[in-house]
């Protein structure tokens, strides 16, 4: 059982274009969706289409619509009500792929209502083990290290932690040691090491976000999944370094592509694959998930006609006193 927490999830509504985003226009568009969302959300959706068993805790009053939305799926769902409302959000999608986000801030939550979450969330990682992915922003109102508490609690119980998030929230996780895995893009792989280089060039030079992973493996995580979008992704654990390049799609939409990938990864891993197979898995998964409009997760016949196309290619980097 893979359990996810997504602590501030929300309704998105997606609309498509028919051209080019232009500030102050009046635009047409193509398509308009509204679906359940948020970091832990998409992985839980994505595991259940390829009949992964997973558990969706979150915040919010059973009538919520995107409690509803989630039971009408099939995915078993642990809400935890909160006296907010949770939120709506906005993405727009151009012909190109090129996407546009506005996300509200969502509702903010009491010490009670973020302890009553975070003890559904520890609860069920007792009962049902594999896996917890705390996913996403925290909401207004709770702490930056209250990932980092739960995280501590889960892996007491002797179950493994992956972490999808970004700033405060994300270094003070790390810095409590207790990730298996996290899952950051180039723009966070250089905010966590300090890195200079400027993300959009980092995505294109493997070997170089290889060795800023392999520097957080060192300092104590587990393993390190970066995903770099077009470029593919990079995993690095303490038994070895691998790139798998994306296969070539024609982009729709890249809302939801790395929950997607972090999905294939950890469905990869509970079934016994190896770290290069996890990797590819989770390539094929992003991709498959970028190729849809919206932040629609794919199919298992998406994925299984890309896996073929991503070779995965061990990276040798110089060793180090604590090296890989």
């Amino acid at each position: 059982m893979i359990v996810t927490l997504t602590a501030n999830p929300s309704m998105d509504r997606t609309v498509g274009l028919v051209g080019p985003l232009e500030r102050g226009a009046v635009l047409r568009a193509i398509s308009s969706t509204a679906s359940p969302a948020g970091k832990g959300v998409n992985v839980s959706i994505a595991l259940h289409r390829f009949a992964g068993s997973t558990l969706a805790v979150l915040p919010g009053r059973p009538d919520e619509p995107v409690v509803t939305a989630l039971a009408q799926q099939g995915i078993t769902v642990k809400s935890v009500p909160i006296a907010g409302e949770l939120r709506s959000n906005i993405t727009v999608t151009e012909p190109d792929g090129t996407t546009t986000k506005i996300n509200e801030p969502g509702p903010t939550l009491s010490a009670d209502e973020w302890e009553r979450l975070a003890e559904a969330v520890v609860a069920s990682a007792r009962h049902r083990g594999g896996w917890v992915a705390l996913c996403g922003s925290l909401p207004p109102g709770v702490p930056d290290d209250a990932y980092a508490a739960i995280a501590r609690a889960v892996r007491d119980a002797g179950v493994q932690v992956a972490l999808d998030t970004s700033g405060p929230a994300l270094g003070a996780t790390l810095a409590a040691s207790a990730v298996d895995l996290i899952k950051p893009n180039a723009e966070e792989l250089v905010e966590l090491t300090g890195a200079r280089e400027d993300p959009r060039d980092l995505e294109e030079e493997p070997r170089l976000v290889a060795d800023l992973a392999r520097r957080l493996v060192t300092s104590g995580v587990g393993a390190v999944l970066c995903t770099l979008g077009a470029h593919g992704a990079v995993l690095v654990t303490p038994g070895g370094v691998w790139h798998a390049p994306a296969p070539a799609i024609r982009p729709r939409s890249t809302v939801g592509a790395g929950d997607s990938s972090l999905a294939g990864y950890l469905l990869a891993d509970v079934r016994g694959a190896q770290p290069e197979e996890r990797l590819r898995r989770a390539v094929a998964h992003g991709a498959a998930a970028a190729a849809r409009s919206g932040s629609e997760m794919p199919d298992p016949s998406d994925v299984h006609e890309l896996l073929p196309l991503i070779p995965v290619t061990a990276v040798t980097l110089p060793r180090t006193v604590a090296g890989i």
